[in-house]
């Protein structure tokens, strides 16, 4: 292979979707990234992130943030999972960079209350909150996804594999 035509992307393999599956499971934050619907330029916030019970991605969000008037008007999103630990070389440790697509969830919906339920047990915290009227559910559909595994281990994956198995 001349230089030329290598590519630091390794095939994706069980080892790789594993890695980002449980960046995945484990995330409680994510970065979002959007476009800003008033001039649309980029834009990076910090969100709660987690899972439903069925292993969707969610994020809860008030109508106050600046980011949700976003996600409304265009709901193609990037989204980071993956903090490195305080210590060490922070490039050295896994992140996820996904591409997804932004959903609102109705609060008269069956998905609302699941969400609500499974939410509480993972961010209790929110408990203050996750029942004012300006709160809301957002479900990420991931299309697509970078994988940096550390160095030198750098994996593209599909939707599918980072499909969670029970």
């Amino acid at each position: 292979m001349t230089k030329d035509t290598f590519s630091p992307i390794r095939a994706t393999d069980d080892d790789a979707r594993q890695m980002a599956q449980n960046l995945i499971r484990h995330a409680r934050i994510a970065a979002l990234a959007f476009v800003n619907p008033e001039n649309g330029a980029p834009h990076v916030t910090r969100v709660a992130f987690g899972l439903g019970a069925e292993g969707q991605w969610l994020t809860l969000v008030s109508d106050l943030a600046f980011h949700t008037r976003a996600l409304r008007a265009t709901p193609q999103v990037g989204l980071l999972l993956g903090e490195a630990p305080t210590k060490g070389d922070p490039l050295a440790f896994p992140r996820l960079s996904a591409q997804a697509t932004a959903e609102f969830v109705t609060r008269e919906s069956k998905a609302h209350v699941s969400h609500r339920e499974y939410w509480l047990k993972h961010h209790p915290k929110s408990a203050l909150y996750v029942d004012f009227a300006d709160f809301s559910f957002v479900t990420f559909t991931p299309l697509s996804a970078d994988l940096n595994g550390g160095f030198g281990k750098a994996y593209h994956l599909k939707a599918e594999d980072m499909c969670l198995s029970s």
